[in-house]
Formats: C-alpha cells, structure tokens, sequence
C-alpha cells in the first residue's frame, strides 16, 4: 500500500465543478482507496492505493467523469516527493504570503516561463515542480497556473505554503 497526496486541479473554483468533499471521499472510497483525508475545498486529497501513481490518477480521474462529468485534471506525489519539494524551496520562505508550489504532471521539455513583465516575482523550474515567490502577491502575479501550463506544455496546479506543509503534516 502506497500513501500519496493527491491534487486536483480546478474544483470549486468560481462556483464551476462543485464537488463537496465528503462526496468526493466517497467517490474515493467506492473506488477502494483506503485512508482517505481531504483537506480544505480544493481538491487536496491524502488516501492509502494499491495502484502505481500514474494508475491511481487516472482511476481517480475516470471515477470523477463517471460520477459528475467532469473532466478534472489528477497529479500525485509520494510523501517523500512531497517532502522533497518543501525542503528544496529555493527561495526565502520568510513571507509565507508570498511562496507556492506548482506541480506538474510531468517534467517540461523547456525550463524558462517566458512571460515579461514579471516584476519582482521568482520562478524556477525544477524536474515536475515550479516553485514561486510572488512578491507582487498572487492575486496580481503573472506566473498564474494558466500561464505556466501554457508556457510549459504541461498541466499543473498550484498550492500556497500553508496548504502544502498542512498536507505534509495530514500525510504523516
């Protein structure tokens, strides 16, 4: 049994693709993950698979469309990977406002997000990850999940630093 933290992409967002967390643990449960946990409304899901992380995604996935029709985008990581990608922060994590995670469902051919006009934010790519630190705060940053999905060729969801080190400390 594998534990990974889930993501998804896009739900309860601006009152599109509504789904409660206690529906989706459900969802999750039919699907006969075990352990499961959500946190806040946005997609953040801890739960115990038998399954490869590709697997388990896409199950994941497919159960989703099945059940509501919508096609919402599934990334994964183990623990450690997780782990992994707080501890390599490569910015100050002083202004906690200010720091995110970008995961991405694979790693991008190219590492630059050309985009001008970025002001004092700080990006960096690193294998399946973007870290960001938005001075500029993210309600008026430029390096949004849209623009790194298409800059990038990839699909990703972010997540500011409160909400990734809850997740951390759900997982253990």
């Amino acid at each position: 049994m594998k534990k990974y933290i889930v993501l998804l992409r896009g739900i309860n967002v601006s009152g599109k693709n509504k789904l409660p967390m206690a529906e989706l643990r459900q969802l999750l449960n039919d699907l006969q993950f075990q352990n499961i946990q959500t946190y806040i409304q946005s997609g953040n899901i801890i739960l115990d698979s038998q399954k490869e992380k590709s697997e388990t995604c896409e199950i994941i996935k497919e159960g989703i469309f099945a059940k509501l029709g919508y096609e919402i985008p599934v990334i994964a990581r183990t623990i450690s990977e997780f782990k992994k990608v707080v501890d390599n922060y490569p910015f100050s994590k002083e202004n906690e406002k200010i720091v995110a995670f970008t995961f991405l469902n694979k790693v991008p051919v190219k590492t630059t997000i050309d985009i001008k006009n970025i002001k004092e934010d700080k990006y960096k790519v690193d294998n399946d990850v973007v870290y960001l630190n938005c001075s500029s705060g993210f309600g008026k940053t430029k390096l949004t999940n849209n623009s790194i999905e298409k800059k990038l060729n990839v699909i990703a969801t972010t997540r500011n630093l409160r909400t990734t080190l809850k997740l951390l400390e759900l997982a253990k």
